[in-house]
């Protein structure tokens, strides 16, 4: 599956590989053939067999764990909590998924810089995009954060929707990195240096 964002620059780079072809000749053709191959691997949104458990709180993006941090949460959770950084090359998917099921009680879009996305700064630094998710068991914010190649955030959702867990909300385009801050009533279940996917990897188990 291909994700409906990324179908534009795909017909894009077809049309473009498609003239050349005509004009210059099939090897030269073969340059924006491969733009548009890429185009087509990054723009992935592979269909996933999603394991819903209320206990659980799913990574909300594929990639590597840069870092696992307890930290105060001052603008939803109004509380301590964990905050867990995903790192996410061009190689990754780029889709974004709700870690729980809930209501987004919360949104805010900030511009900013476009600073790496592996810095430790960019989640203050750079544009990005928070939801405040909420059930009757759990309270979680997710943040997309451009980096240095990503220059959109993109969201379906806003305030009031309901979200179903693993459902797709968004994706960042071109490198990018994911935040996701858990009360500290969520046992942590992976490390620094994990690889992890959305909607597939547990990223914590809520402790009753």
């Amino acid at each position: 599956m291909i994700a409906k964002e990324g179908v534009s620059y795909i017909l894009a780079a077809l049309c473009v590989a498609f003239i050349v072809c005509l004009v210059f000749g099939p090897l030269w053709g073969m340059l924006p053939g491969i733009l548009c191959l890429f185009l087509i691997f990054f723009f992935r949104n592979p269909d996933r067999s999603i394991v819903c458990d209320e206990r659980n709180v799913l990574s909300p993006a594929d990639g590597k764990i840069m870092s696992i941090e307890e930290c105060y949460e001052g603008k939803f959770l109004n509380e301590t909590g964990v905050k867990i950084t995903i790192f996410l090359s061009i190689f990754d998917v780029h889709v974004n998924r709700s870690p729980v099921k809930g209501e987004i009680m919360y949104q805010e879009y900030c511009c900013g810089r476009f600073q790496p996305a592996y810095r430790k700064s960019v989640g203050q630094e750079n544009e990005r995009h928070a939801l405040g998710i909420e059930n009757g068991r759990v309270r979680v914010l997710v943040t997309q954060i451009a980096g240095a190649l990503a220059r959109r955030i993109i969201s379906s959702v806003t305030l009031g929707t309901e979200l179903e867990q693993g459902q797709v909300y968004g994706m960042i385009k071109f490198g990018s990195s994911t935040e996701i801050v858990v009360p500290k009533g969520v046992e942590v279940l992976v490390k620094k240096g994990d690889y992890v996917k959305a909607g597939i990897t547990v990223l914590g188990k809520f402790v009753d």
